[in-house]
């Protein structure tokens, strides 16, 4: 059993009747505080055949400073740019995350985009959330003779401040999830290619910015030093794991809420089904590339009918996090959560006084 407790809040936002970008769903959202303490979430907004923009929503809070609902805003992101748009009438920006970065004084969104050769991950700045500038596509300098340029690659976000690289630089950490060829689900439950060489292929990678005093947003220089953060290793996260809500701190470190999918019972080689469920983990403050704890069992998997069946079912999807300071509660994390690709969700995360040793 994990020592971190999560507890439902209920349903945030769903599909409103009438509205085209919603047709297909509300999912998936980034969440940040503005700086006058305000949370704002940034969904993904769907439209008919899967055209996806990201959206703006306040939050709003009953007496007690839990969340009820949001006060929508409008579109922060749409497909414009051609790396954002692609081939036959393909095109989205999907999936957000928002993390206030200190160094560079800006919020920091990662975002993926449906480009013309794949899922890439992008980048955008704001001052005040609600007008963003795109830097453009991650770059990344090869690994091992790879080129992390030429493959597809999700489940972006950084740090919120600069960490150590694994030589002791301070830098800009991001964690990463890479596709490397016979890594997907699909592929690992019925083989069509070869296996990748290493098992490095397919997990949670961290790789970094080297930041100094004579670099700023935009990004004009390649994240480096990658390596391998976590390999799926539990029955209920065996086919793939990738990063869920952007890291932020704990009383131990590094709190990253990230996700798992394994094959559900029911499933057949004609239709292949899966189940994306939420874990926890813990990285070292002082070198977050060391993991000090890591849940074995899921904090959150899909259980009630509106995360079973939906767009894609079973399936919950952590994508925001907020650190309930405002409520005097630092141990209190409210995880916003994708469900079944449909509907947004919240639920309540307290961390222990200890982790297990």
């Amino acid at each position: 059993m994990t020592p971190f407790k999560l507890e439902r809040m209920g349903v945030i936002m769903e599909p409103k009747a009438g509205e085209a970008n919603e047709i297909e769903g509300v999912l998936n959202p980034g969440a940040a505080r503005a700086r006058d303490g305000q949370l704002y979430l940034f969904p993904r907004l769907v439209a008919k055949g899967n055209y996806s923009r990201i959206g703006i929503a306040r939050v709003l809070f009953d007496k007690s400073g839990d969340p009820t609902g949001v006060e929508r805003m409008g579109v922060v992101l749409e497909p414009e740019v051609d790396y954002e748009l692609g081939v036959d009438c393909q095109a989205g920006c999907e999936d957000a995350r928002i993390t206030y970065v200190e160094p560079v004084g800006h919020y920091v969104m990662t975002y993926i985009v449906r480009s013309p050769h794949g899922p890439r991950i992008a980048i955008a700045r704001s001052d005040d959330l609600f007008h963003w500038t795109r830097v453009g596509l991650a770059r990344f300098h090869p690994y091992k003779g790879i080129s992390f340029d030429g493959i597809d690659d999700k489940d972006s976000c950084v740090f919120p401040t600069l960490v150590p690289d694994p030589s002791g630089k301070p830098s800009v950490a991001l964690l990463h999830r890479p596709f490397f060829p016979g890594s997907s689900p699909e592929e690992k439950v019925e083989p069509s290619v070869p296996a990748p060489a290493s098992p490095e292929l397919e997990s949670i990678w961290i790789s970094y910015w080297h930041m100094n005093a004579a670099t700023h947003l935009p990004i004009s220089t390649e994240f480096v030093a990658h390596r391998v953060l976590a390999r799926p290793q539990a029955p209920w996260e065996d086919l793939k794991i990738g990063g869920g809500a952007p890291p932020i701190l704990c009383r131990h470190g590094w709190l990253v809420v990230y996700h798992g999918v394994r094959e559900r019972a029911e499933s057949t080689l004609e239709r292949r089904k899966f189940t994306y469920s939420a874990g926890v983990m813990v990285l070292s403050k002082e070198h977050p590339h060391r993991i000090l704890y890591r849940s074995p069992s899921p904090v959150l998997k899909p259980e009630i009918p509106l995360e079973l069946e939906g767009v894609v079912d079973s399936v919950v999807f952590p994508t925001g996090v907020d650190r309930r300071d405002d409520l005097g509660q630092p141990d209190r994390f409210d995880v916003y959560y994708g469900m079944a690709d449909q509907r947004i969700g919240v639920a309540r995360l307290h961390v222990p006084e200890t982790l297990p040793t």
